[in-house]
């Protein structure tokens, strides 16, 4: 799994550059918030269409086969970005960057159902966070430095090399390490269950801060704080870090749980409410007098939302197993890109109007209603 979360590093790096450039990006290709929200939006539509067909592929034809290509896919994209010449190009790398990516959480989750023991897979879930975690903190402190010297395209490039390094060194590691939890002769009977179909919901209601601070923490920076692009560097590398915190006491408190005789479901469906609460705490975020105190805010959002999430995105593999987890999870996937590709226009719209505080009620209270859903919803006992 440490292998999976150097992937997912480089999954976000090549996801956070463009948030932590943006700044640089909009300014020689002259576009507005709302330009960028379509070009996350772009991202997001193939992120979300490709990863049912991803997850299905990944079931069926083995986890190794399709994270490589995958991998060697929003690699190459994430390099194209920094050759891009304008709107379209940008639009075009990010939509093939999206398609690669779709891979790498449902993989995550599969390797989590294949190589953990179900007590252990939303730290495992939490182990890869540190990767996402790591690349939005390299992404700010590396690739912002970088680009305020060789410009904002040379990260990218750099970026996607290393991605490209990774894929034979993950098929060397597999080699050697026995798949302990994997069924190889259960039948393929999720499509239609209910309780995904909750999950696919839940994940929608639950997903959009995440969304938010992923994809804008910077120009929120920039824009309503007054940094500058040189000054937010030393700001927004702290909500990654704070997610990764999130996201291990998340997955820590799932796992005492079921040390304690609870059901994993139920466990994790705690942790969730609780994290539903924390989250509320974001609605504080326009009363900030400061950048300090917004980070702060910002932080904290983010560490509860990722409390909650790792657990979200481990309930369909105690529901369904390890060997359905690529398409239960890639089910989960396709509704965050779905979302994605739905707000992001509209944080533009409200970003470009200087009405931030409306885009931060109207993803703050969600998450509670995606609590209350997955509560009357999926129930019973976890398959594994």
């Amino acid at each position: 799994m440490s292998v999976f979360a150097i992937a997912s590093l480089l999954n976000y790096l090549d996801r956070a550059l463009l948030n932590a450039l943006a700044p640089s990006i909009k300014a020689e290709f002259r576009l507005d918030d709302v330009h960028f929200g379509w070009i996350v939006s772009a991202y997001s539509l193939t992120y979300a269409l490709t990863s049912p067909l991803l997850g299905i592929l990944m079931d069926r034809a083995g986890l190794n086969a399709v994270i490589a290509a995958a991998v060697g896919i929003w690699s190459a994209a994430g390099a194209a970005t920094g050759l891009s010449r304008g709107l379209t190009g940008l639009l075009g790398c990010r939509a093939v960057l999206g398609l690669g990516e779709a891979a790498g959480i449902p993989a995550v989750a599969k390797a989590g159902g294949i190589y953990l023991p179900p007590q252990e897979r939303a730290l495992g879930s939490a182990l890869s966070q540190v990767g996402l975690s790591v690349g939005g903190v390299l992404a700010v402190l590396v690739g912002t430095p970088l680009a305020l010297k060789y410009g904002w395209r040379f990260p990218f490039l750099v970026t996607g090399l290393f991605g490209l390094l990774w894929i034979p060194l993950w098929l060397a590691v597999s080699r050697k390490v026995p798949a302990t939890y994997e069924n190889r002769t259960a039948k393929f009977t999720v499509w239609w269950d209910p309780r995904l179909i909750a999950l696919i919901a839940a994940n929608i209601l639950w997903m959009g801060l995440y969304s938010l601070w992923s994809n804008w923490t910077t120009l929120y920076l920039t824009e309503v704080q007054k940094l500058t692009l040189a000054e937010s560097q030393y700001y927004s590398w702290i909500a990654p870090i704070a997610s990764n915190l999130g996201a291990f006491l998340g997955g820590w408190l799932a796992w005492r749980g079921i040390r304690n005789g609870r059901d994993p479901v139920a466990a994790r469906l705690r942790v969730i409410l609780l994290s539903a609460a924390g989250v509320l705490l974001t609605l504080t975020l326009p009363l900030a007098p400061n950048a300090g105190w917004a980070m702060a805010i910002i932080s904290v959002s983010y560490f509860w939302t990722l409390a909650g999430s790792v657990n979200i995105y481990v309930i369909p593999v105690d529901l369904f197993g390890p060997e359905r987890a690529g398409f239960a999870i890639s089910a989960l996937v396709f509704a965050y890109g779905l979302m994605q590709f739905v707000i992001s226009p509209a944080i533009g719209y409200f970003a470009k109007t200087g009405q931030w505080s409306t885009a931060v009620w109207m993803l703050s209270l969600p998450p509670m209603t995606a609590w209350g859903l997955l509560r009357l919803t999926v129930s019973g006992p976890a398959r594994a």
